[in-house]
């Protein structure tokens, strides 16, 4: 991804566009991650920020907002793709005043892959006609512009330290803040799916963190307006013991060759009652 950004900045340098790439690495341990991560600090255009403790999702992208020295910002997370070899001129010819985001394309993947076939569901609600009927719900950080000084009036909140829904409650204080979200069509590429283990383990990561910032987060998460429509207290006894009974077994599913999208709906439902007060 660094590789395929710096060749389109060069393009724009030789067109007398100021630009530059920064990557923060938010101090990983992982012995390979950072063997691949050390030819960043070898191109060019890029200057390569390797940190040695992790200070979390929202922090780390507040400090690339601070060592940035130009007038906006693109933030990309670092395992998406840029599929189109004019992702910059778009950006750059984006109409927008404040903050625009360009959402995400779905690439290839197998049906054994969990985070491939939900990805896949969800992707007609990536296209900014649908992101742009709900525009602070729909706003994800994967690829997003952004004005400086409006990001350092308006950072991140550190309090999310964890994996999840930084991006969401960053969206709502653009809207407590007057600050117009405009959606386009410039997405990034989601080519690249984790293992199944590993996305349900993050998933349980993010809804610890919705838990945790539930008052936060209200009116901003499908999964908290559902619960919060649940008024008797039998139903969610119910999915508690369920959950108690049956999330081993759901959880061997979704890790396993043949996950379910409705046991992991289920799941998460489950996994989200039974977290403790």
């Amino acid at each position: 991804m660094v590789k395929d950004l710096c060749a389109q900045v060069e393009d724009l340098r030789k067109e007398g566009v100021t630009c530059e790439v920064i990557v923060a690495e938010d101090g990983t341990t992982d012995a390979d991650a950072l063997a691949a991560n050390a030819e960043i600090a070898t191109i060019p255009c890029c200057r390569y920020l390797k940190r040695s403790q992790n200070v979390g999702r929202a922090a780390i992208r507040n400090v690339l907002a601070r060592e940035a020295q130009y007038e906006w910002l693109l933030f990309l997370d670092g395992d998406m793709a840029i599929p189109s070899k004019h992702f910059l001129r778009n950006w750059m010819e984006a109409e927008t005043d404040e903050v625009a985001y360009g959402g995400y394309v779905v690439g290839e993947g197998s049906r054994s892959s969990l985070r491939f076939i939900y990805e896949k569901e969800n992707e007609p609600m990536h296209r900014a006609e649908e992101r742009k009927k709900r525009p602070y719900q729909h706003f994800h950080t994967c690829n997003f512009l952004i004005r400086r000084d409006l990001m350092l009036a308006n950072p991140f909140d550190e309090r999310f330290r964890h994996y999840g829904y930084e991006d969401v409650f960053f969206g709502k204080q653009l809207r407590k803040n007057d600050i117009k979200i405009v959606h386009v069509d410039n997405p990034a590429g989601f080519f690249d799916f984790e293992d199944n283990a590993h996305f349900v383990s993050k998933t349980e990561e993010g809804l610890r963190t919705l838990h945790a910032f539930r008052s936060d987060l209200r009116g901003y998460s499908q999964m908290l307006t559902f619960v919060e429509g649940i008024h008797l207290g039998v139903v969610r006894w119910f999915f508690r013991c369920w959950h108690r009974l049956f999330g081993a077994l759901e959880r061997r599913n979704l890790c396993g060759q043949n996950p379910s999208l409705k046991i992991f709906k289920l799941y998460k439902l489950g996994y989200y009652l039974s977290i403790k007060k």
